[in-house]
């Protein structure tokens, strides 16, 4: 999966995951959100952890460490 990290009006990470086949750039068209954190690829290991990586050059951003963290928050978890 693709995953998107945006800030909204608050100054609050958000993240937004989607399937491989829609492109970073696609899914930032479609987001009222102003600013792109970070963003990359998102597995969910063996292990039961978020692990994160990659980059998009259209957009200019790449994974950043901490990113496994906000998302597993946004789903009601903590990273061990």
């Amino acid at each position: 999966m693709k995953y998107i990290i945006f800030e909204d009006q608050a100054g609050h990470a958000v993240p937004i995951i989607f399937p491989d086949k829609i492109g970073h750039a696609e899914m930032r068209e479609q987001m009222p959100y102003g600013t792109v954190r970070s963003c990359g690829y998102v597995e969910f290991g063996a292990d039961n952890r978020f692990q994160c990586h990659g980059d998009c050059q259209e957009l200019e951003a790449r994974s950043l460490d901490g990113d496994a963290e906000t998302i597993a928050a946004a789903f009601g978890r903590e990273e061990l």
